[in-house]
């Protein structure tokens, strides 16, 4: 089959409450240096001012408001109606950088095994003040699967031909639902890390990754590697450390249990983790990540309020 040089990308946002912060997303994807983009926003049954953010665009793009159905389900919805050979997503409160779209469209266009390209990104705050600057993980699928690792950020692409042979996001994952479909799609081809900030990924009390988790989303993390360690195709190395990775998702679980505060509950996901893998405690990435779950939220709150102190003064 032959490919188009500049194939037609579809990009979806999924917006629920965040008119706050949707123009600026949504002008990022309109401000491409590639122009062959199709955008659709979905209005998941937003109750401030979305509607009237998407009102003043016109026809510039396509968009709806729907009952809510959550971002799974919304997302699903989207790229079912999309026509574009490539696919991608933005939440309605990140910004994609002026040329993700072109150097994802070359990555994937020049990786023929691929079905997947992934760039670094920056954390913002909710004044679009950069926090740092984050690099992703490098591929790798088995580490992706054994050591809970998300490598795809925000701004991450992949070919419509690979989504089509998955049954999509699933939308009993409220947490994880990402880290659920790239564990599935990349039974299907290889990922690529573009080493360059494609995206700003905003940081702030509303939104899903910052906020605390409740104990259902915080204990999701088992129920993502119970449901993919059931699947028929799954390579004979990755089966053979099935116990490291259900370690490992214990341990996220814990971290976010200690983000909570939530001191008992991570403790005993601990303990039940060193059970089943007791090496993986001493790893120096479990130890950051406990180390996160304790310190995190409290972190980036005097961090901003550094910042606002130091702009204030300026």
């Amino acid at each position: 089959m032959q490919v188009m040089l500049t194939p037609l990308v579809t990009i979806v946002i999924p917006a629920y409450n965040h008119g706050k912060y949707l123009k600026q997303a949504i002008d990022s994807v309109l401000n491409q240096d590639y122009s062959n983009i199709e955008l659709i926003v979905l209005d998941d049954g937003s109750t401030d001012n979305t509607r009237e953010v998407l009102d003043s665009f016109g026809n510039q793009f396509y968009w709806e408001s729907q009952k809510n159905m959550g971002q799974a389900s919304t997302l699903n919805k989207g790229w079912s109606m999309a026509k574009g050979e490539i696919l991608a997503y933005l939440s309605a409160d990140d910004v994609l950088l002026p040329q993700a779209t072109s150097k994802s469209v070359k990555c994937l266009l020049g990786n023929p095994d691929a079905v997947l390209c992934y760039g670094d990104f920056r954390l913002i705050d909710s004044e679009s003040r950069v926090i740092r600057s984050v690099v992703a993980p490098e591929y790798s699928y088995r580490e992706m699967v054994v050591r809970f690792i998300c490598a795809p950020g925000p701004g991450a692409y992949f070919w419509r031909s690979a989504f089509v042979h998955t049954d999509g996001w699933d939308a009993s994952f409220r947490q994880y639902p990402d880290y659920d479909y790239w564990l599935r799609l990349g039974l299907l081809g290889s990922f690529v890390h573009i080493h360059e900030q494609l995206a700003a990924f905003r940081v702030h009390e509303d939104s899903q990754t910052f906020a605390q988790a409740p104990t259902e989303r915080a204990e999701e993390a088992l129920r993502v590697m119970e449901k993919y360690f059931q699947l028929p195709c799954i390579p004979a190395e990755i089966i053979s450390v099935n116990g490291r990775a259900m370690a490992n998702a214990r341990f996220v679980v814990a971290q976010l249990h200690l983000r909570a505060g939530r001191y008992k509950a991570a403790f005993f996901e601990i303990c039940k983790a060193m059970l089943i893998s007791p090496g993986t405690f001493f790893s120096l990435r479990v130890q950051r990540m406990l180390a996160n779950g304790l310190f995190n939220r409290w972190g980036h709150k005097v961090l901003r309020t550094i910042k606002n102190r130091l702009n204030y003064g300026n």
